[in-house]
């Protein structure tokens, strides 16, 4: 959790009790059926407001804290537990760097975490082997969604082990952004296309900004800059992988090309689709549109998610994907964002 954010979560907290929506504990615990429950894995809990509120819930909490100033208060209170929290030294927002050599903590693999906490791999169409909840750093934000996307549909890191669910605060913006419509000119982005359809959204809760103590010096209320859409609320928002992500042509050895012909056909998102499959060097794009159902003077951003897998599908007939142009820049594309 971010310095601001954990200053600001004391108040969340004072606060919610005003508003109808459900606590955190109740949101988390619900959807879950009967039988065993799936580990919560709470990452950078900070100094643990919001762990006891899931601990007086009922609910039974690993929290993976990075700093250590943290770790004796709440080491303290595990141990005041009969086994219903445990405390793992270790940074969420560095599991699996993509460095040479041995990790030194708080980075860590998700191998270790999971063998940590005891959870062992379940396939994809299992139900939800652990929920993660947290609050994501307003600076590492975008970032994060990006590389909690790439292992998604590559089934690396966390989802290695299955359906792992998150429930993350996230802002405004960015939950605008997951939850937009096709068209929308401003929030409608390759991001909204890959997580509508790797994952079912739910919202979850929505706390004013206003609600969070402030850290400026001018006293002034702190929030994060937006230009084109609403930013007045931070969202707990529920990302629950899909079980029929990977159908048809899909898989998570292909996704990375996936990813890169979503990301390329929105970097222009008014430029017509025939424009940029042309680009590619594709024989009869009109054709293959018209095949597809798809309009031929379409823009990318007219397409919904499951336009753009079924497109996918259909390119993996085509001579494109084996292009080694394509190949290196869909890699290229992607090095940044998983160091």
């Amino acid at each position: 959790m971010s310095q601001i954010c954990r200053s600001r979560i004391p108040h969340l907290l004072r606060t919610a009790g005003r508003y109808k929506e459900p606590s955190p504990g109740r949101c988390l615990q619900s959807g879950t059926g009967p039988g065993p429950q799936p580990v919560l894995l709470e990452f950078a809990p900070g100094p643990g407001v919001l762990t006891r509120t899931l601990l007086n819930a009922g609910v039974k909490v690993v929290a993976l804290e990075s700093n250590s100033a943290f770790l004796p208060n709440l080491q303290s209170l595990e141990n005041s537990l009969d086994g219903q929290l445990k405390v793992i030294y270790g940074d969420f927002f560095r599991l699996d760097p993509l460095v040479p050599g041995t990790l030194k903590p708080p980075a860590m693999c998700s191998n270790k975490l999971f063998e940590t906490i005891g959870v062992a791999a379940v396939p994809w169409m299992a139900d939800v082997p652990v929920k993660v909840f947290g609050i994501l750093p307003q600076k590492k934000e975008r970032n994060m969604l990006w590389r909690l996307l790439f292992a998604l549909y590559e089934c690396n890191s966390i989802y290695k082990y299955g359906r792992v669910e998150l429930n993350l605060f996230i802002s405004e913006k960015e939950y605008k952004v997951l939850t937009a419509k096709p068209g929308d000119p401003r929030a409608y982005q390759a991001l909204t296309v890959l997580w509508q359809l790797g994952c079912e959204i739910q919202l979850l809760h929505m706390e004013p900004w206003s609600s969070f103590v402030t850290n400026l010096k001018n006293g002034g209320l702190w929030i994060p800059k937006s230009v084109f859409l609403p930013n007045d609320h931070l969202c707990l928002v529920r990302l629950t992988p899909q079980q029929n992500l990977f159908t048809g042509g899909l898989k998570p050895t292909n996704a990375t090309t996936f990813i890169f012909m979503v990301k390329q056909c929105l970097a222009k998102p008014k430029s017509r689709l025939t424009d940029r499959l042309q680009s590619w060097s594709l024989d009869d794009a009109g054709k293959l549109l018209r095949q597809l159902e798809i309009p031929r003077k379409a823009q990318a951003r007219d397409l919904y998610p499951e336009d753009y897998k079924h497109l996918f599908e259909a390119l993996q007939n085509s001579n494109l994907f084996i292009e080694t142009w394509f190949h290196d820049e869909a890699l290229e594309s992607i090095r940044n964002i998983n160091l």
